[in-house]
């Protein structure tokens, strides 16, 4: 890698959640600001949650531009949205629903279809979101993990590249931690085009991975986090101490 990443170290989970709300305030205001609106693309999973619960307290809560965010998802289990495993539904349950979000600035993949009809719908609403002359949506802001094993979104080792370089989103069948599921994902093809994508990775249990994504040799198709390279954006990773202990 020769563009040099940026990467910002806190002490612990509670002052990183407050560092990422902060980032995505900036982020929010600004493209608000600048274009009306703000499209963001969340992962699923806990990370997530304790961010969007300190969002909606009272201290973020006046200062985001709720009513302008359009939330979207980067990847999702083919389950339905009552599931525990559903990304959206989880985020629906503890973020959308409290804070009244619009149901018309939510944009779930829909985990009723079989992955390929969800992954071809998700792909043909993305682009309708495009700016004038593009192909695709510039998210303006992206919330990534990545696994003790270099997986990102849906994103797993060993996945070939070629769909991933002709489609946005594709449907995937992954098993991480002994759990086997059908998912969809979105690609690096729009993760790419995002004006910023944060990094949020918390936890002992990631250090090694993440010393050999950031510091190791470049291999994506073992370490599919590292295929994570904004072509006009930035690239921020936010982790704990734990999670930085070998960098």
């Amino acid at each position: 890698m020769n563009n040099k990443p940026d990467i910002r170290i806190y002490p612990n989970l509670s002052t990183l959640e407050d560092a990422v709300a902060k980032h995505f305030l900036l982020a929010t205001n600004q493209a608000v600001q600048q274009r009306g609106q703000a499209l963001i693309a969340l992962s699923g999973g806990s990370t997530p949650l304790g961010l969007f619960h300190l969002l909606g307290s009272d201290a973020y809560r006046a200062t985001l531009p709720w009513t302008q965010l359009h939330f979207f998802w980067v990847d999702e289990r083919s389950v339905p949205p009552q599931d525990k495993e559903s990304n959206y539904g989880q985020f629906k349950r503890n973020v959308l629903d409290p804070l009244k979000i619009s149901s018309q600035q939510v944009h779930a993949m829909d985990g009723n279809l079989p992955p390929e009809q969800a992954a071809s719908n998700y792909e043909d609403m993305l682009r309708t979101w495009a700016e004038k002359g593009q192909e695709l949506p510039r998210f303006d802001w992206v919330l990534l993990g990545m696994g003790s094993d270099g997986h990102t979104a849906s994103l797993f080792p060993g996945q070939s590249t070629a769909l991933m370089q002709e489609r946005a989103v594709m449907a995937v069948t992954a098993q991480y931690e002994d759990r086997p599921s059908d998912r969809v994902t979105l690609t690096p093809r729009i993760l790419n085009l995002a004006r910023q994508v944060v990094f949020m990775v918390s936890g002992a249990q990631k250090a090694n991975c993440l010393q050999e994504v950031l510091q190791g040799t470049h291999d994506p198709l073992r370490l599919p986090a590292q295929r994570i390279q904004p072509t006009d954006g930035r690239l921020v990773w936010m982790l704990d101490e734990a999670a930085a202990s070998k960098l």
